[in-house]
């Protein structure tokens, strides 16, 4: 047992696929924390599976283990990191090689390549002793150890392959952040009186998860309906960052009123000009949803004292339609009562487990 405000080891490595990076992962890796001064966590596996590209689980690792040393690698990525210190390049492991091909590539990559040695190796496998023993015995000066951390399953009863084919069934065994990037985006674009909101609110109580209200009217709201050409990019900004929390708190699906598309139309509407960080955030609406609906002005216009007017939300519709398709983002325009419309979407999404 290590000691509290002590570590035993100078440097301890971890390596995983992490595809995903579930609880058990996170258990080992802070473990390994605890016990070492510093610590590198490698990720690599060869083929890569979809959905788990390098940066993905990069990001993962580097948010919930800020201060670890985290080296996520394909081959160009090792390429790189071989140029960089001038030396030969190798090709990752394939994942069905022989286990000391895997055992030989980390010394090198960790003495060699990374300069970064190791005095501790931290496994649930029971390929762990070996692995510890092969850097001892060809890299390091001196015994590399082996810690063993809940190898049979005991305190995290996790299967990697499992949540890796269904991580919404799994999602017991993912943290929050990392859950959140597996929810996906459907946002709802309208024109005024168009019905979005009420939609949005219906699809997630249908779904049984989040939605995201629309922030520039409730900044509108509480500046009593003046807003500042600056307000704009303002809204577009909390508008996604409203989303990434809500994610977390999301099942399978999250529903969007609104995104920053809608605060670029009124911003070019309202100051005839905007902001070139807005128009990225507007630009990115194609990758960052999953599905887009466009709510049909097809109920009579209804006046809160907000809004402007039929003609108005007539006009904002066709520009919706117009700017969907020369963006090239595909949408499904919705239509009819709430229910109509409930109806609609959930026969275009999976039901949530």
């Amino acid at each position: 047992m290590t000691r509290a405000g002590s570590t035993q080891y100078k440097r301890g490595l971890v390596v995983g696929k992490f595809c995903p990076l579930h609880l058990g992962h996170e258990l080992l890796i802070r473990r390994a924390q605890a016990a070492c001064a510093a610590l590198l966590v490698v990720s690599y596996t060869k083929p890569e599976f979809p959905g788990y590209e390098p940066a993905r689980r990069e990001g993962w690792l580097q948010a919930q283990f800020p201060q670890a040393t985290v080296v996520v690698l394909d081959d160009e990525r090792l390429a790189r990191l071989c140029a960089a210190r001038g030396i030969a390049p190798r090709r990752l492991p394939h994942n069905d090689e022989d286990g000391d091909v895997h055992r030989h590539f980390m010394g090198w990559l960790c003495w060699e390549v990374l300069d970064k040695p190791v005095d501790a190796v931290f496994t649930s496998e029971d390929y762990g002793p070996g692995f510890a023993r092969v850097l001892g015995e060809h890299y390091a000066l001196g015994e590399v150890a082996h810690v063993s951390v809940d190898q049979a399953r005991n305190i995290v009863p996790v299967s990697g392959t499992q949540v890796r084919q269904d991580p919404h069934a799994h999602s017991a065994f993912l943290s929050p952040l990392v859950y959140a990037s597996f929810v996906q985006r459907v946002c709802l674009l309208g024109g005024e009186s168009s019905g979005k909101t009420t939609l949005a609110a219906a699809l997630a109580r249908h779904f049984e998860t989040e939605w995201v209200a629309e922030y520039g009217r409730e900044l509108w709201e509480q500046q009593e309906g003046e807003l500042a050409y600056d307000d704009l990019l303002k809204i577009g900004g909390e508008q996604l960052r409203r989303e990434a929390a809500a994610a977390r708190e999301a099942r399978r699906w999250l529903f969007c009123d609104t995104s920053p598309l809608t605060t670029y139309f009124y911003c070019i509407e309202m100051f005839g000009k905007t902001e070139a960080e807005l128009a990225d955030l507007a630009e990115a609406a194609g990758d960052r949803y999953e599905l887009v609906l466009l709510c049909a002005p097809d109920f009579p216009f209804i006046q809160d004292g907000t809004r402007r007017d039929d003609g108005f939300r007539q006009r904002q519709h066709a520009w919706y339609r117009a700017e969907l398709e020369r963006r090239g983002i595909a949408y499904v325009e919705v239509g009819g009562t709430v229910e109509n419309r409930v109806g609609q979407v959930a026969r275009l999404l999976p039901a949530t487990l």
